[in-house]
């Protein structure tokens, strides 16, 4: 498993921007630990004590109302490094890490993470630029949750995991469910049942048991921007 998180550290968008003897401590600090599907990763309330990167699988980030009612802020595909704002302010996590699959996640001390962003300038950028992207993520989301149709909704909330900053390793082949699809997007799931099954007619994803696989991420993407498919 080591040989694994090593590996995945190595590999990572960051790793470049750092010296080896930084990337030696990092190796020192970070643990990894596999989840089962179902599984909860982070608490909502627990204290941000590590950074968190995804090695396989797939997660999400989400918050339970008081009413019962669950809201998905975002998925997290394999490849992907996130919870860093949280990190940096050394708060309470405002929302619960939750596994959509079996997976495999990399955890690296907030104390690691804070070393890295005081000794590395350009360690430093990337996380600027990890954040901006986030921020530039959720303003766009909101703009198709109020600008645009349904269909268009259900087509960003799939392209953005494909994002190239936030999530440069997404398989095409996504494992994650029409119900945990539709918390994303916030709709029903008959809706994003009939609005995946448009996609699909166009040529742009094809439908799996309990996966989608995205046929033509180009032409997902020019939909999800309100451009036509192609």
């Amino acid at each position: 498993m080591n040989a694994r998180l090593h590996a995945f550290l190595d590999a990572s968008p960051w790793a470049m921007h750092i010296t080896p003897a930084q990337m030696d401590s990092v190796r020192h600090a970070a643990t990894v630990r596999r989840f089962t599907a179902g599984s909860t990763i982070g608490l909502r309330g627990s204290p941000a004590m590590h950074w968190m990167g995804v090695i396989d699988g797939m997660l999400k980030v989400d918050t339970i109302a008081l009413d019962g009612r669950s809201t998905t802020f975002a998925g997290v595909p394999a490849g992907a490094w996130f919870g860093e704002g949280a990190a940096l302010k050394g708060e309470h996590r405002p929302y619960a890490v939750v596994s959509i699959s079996d997976c495999i996640v990399a955890f690296m001390p907030r104390d690691t993470f804070l070393m890295l962003i005081d000794e590395s300038r350009g360690f430093s950028r990337w996380v600027i630029d990890q954040l901006n992207a986030r921020l530039g993520h959720y303003v766009a989301l909101v703009e198709s949750f109020r600008l645009q149709d349904v269909t268009t909704r259900v087509a960003y909330c799939l392209a953005e995991l494909f994002n190239p900053q936030l999530y440069p390793s997404t398989s095409r082949q996504l494992v994650i469910s029409q119900e945990e699809l539709a918390r994303l997007c916030g709709l029903s799931r008959q809706n994003v049942n009939r609005e995946l099954h448009k996609l699909a007619d166009l040529g742009l994803l094809r439908i799996r048991y309990g996966a989608i696989e995205v046929m033509q991420l180009e032409g997902l993407q020019q939909f999800a921007r309100g451009a036509a498919a192609v």
